[in-house]
């Protein structure tokens, strides 16, 4: 019978994961919303008096980042927060509009009742959220719940590489997004949009639910393309300590999907 008592080193090797796991989620949101600006030096002394912890799980986390596109590795100077500008953002709407359909239309072949269920489930908890721009804690919800109706459409594809980097690509997409400044809601109806792909997924009609879902992205890359130049900094790839300033996320609203 298992012993009711965790030496130090079981603790350790419990407790090292979740430390490195709340770190890269809490480095991941600060990235997406533009608190780290694009282009910041990663200051590894900075990063373990805010979050508390020692060097080995802090690597882990930023290593996760890496993985994620969100943070770059240089050799022989550290690491710093993954640039940002029109050509990558050219790059990450078409991959995610060629990745997103080939997901979708692989899950439409495979679609049973249960992946229709998660279609129709993750659509709906969307449209409960009515974004604020005045309560960042909306927009955070709204996000999280568009990042699952997105993941639901691909969730039936039966390939997990594919499904996680179609994960990676919108988490990239969301940095452009939280750059808009805040303003008028434009003339999209994004629920709308997102309810033609549901009801053409789920009624098996794939060739439509796939051309949907791939003008659906790229009429976000390009309304993004149009606006993010002037907020972009003049040359992201120049390094700056992160941290040591307010990116324009925070007064960003999220007018894209």
């Amino acid at each position: 019978m298992p012993s009711s008592t965790t030496s130090p080193a079981d603790e350790k090797r419990i407790s090292k994961p979740t430390r490195a796991s709340r770190v890269a989620s809490e480095l991941r949101t600060a990235i997406l919303r533009g608190e780290i600006e694009a282009g910041a030096k990663v200051n590894l002394d900075q990063l373990r008096s805010r979050f508390g912890i020692s060097l080995s799980p802090l690597r882990e986390a930023i290593s996760r980042l890496v993985a994620d596109g969100l943070v770059e590795a240089e050799d022989q100077r550290g690491f710093r927060i993954a640039p940002m500008s029109g050509e990558n953002l050219a790059e990450v709407t078409g991959m995610r509009a060629d990745l997103e359909g080939l997901a979708l239309g692989l899950s439409i072949d495979r679609a049973d009742v249960e992946w229709e269920g998660g279609v129709l489930s993750a659509l709906h908890r969307l449209n409960r959220i009515d974004r604020d721009p005045d309560r960042p804690e909306s927009i955070e919800a709204w996000e999280s719940a568009h990042a699952d109706f997105h993941n639901a459409l691909a969730a039936g594809c039966g390939r997990p590489m594919l499904r996680a980097i179609c994960v990676r690509l919108h988490g990239l997409n969301d940095r452009y997004r939280r750059l808009l400044i805040r303003q008028g809601g434009g003339d999209r109806d994004v629920a709308s949009e997102h309810a033609a792909i549901a009801d053409a997924a789920v009624g098996r009609n794939r060739d439509l639910a796939i051309a949907l879902l791939r003008q659906h992205i790229q009429r976000t890359g390009t309304a993004l393309a149009g606006r993010i130049a002037g907020l972009l900094p003049v040359d992201t790839t120049v390094p700056r300590k992160a941290g040591t300033g307010t990116g324009p996320g925070n007064r960003s609203r999220e007018n894209a999907t």
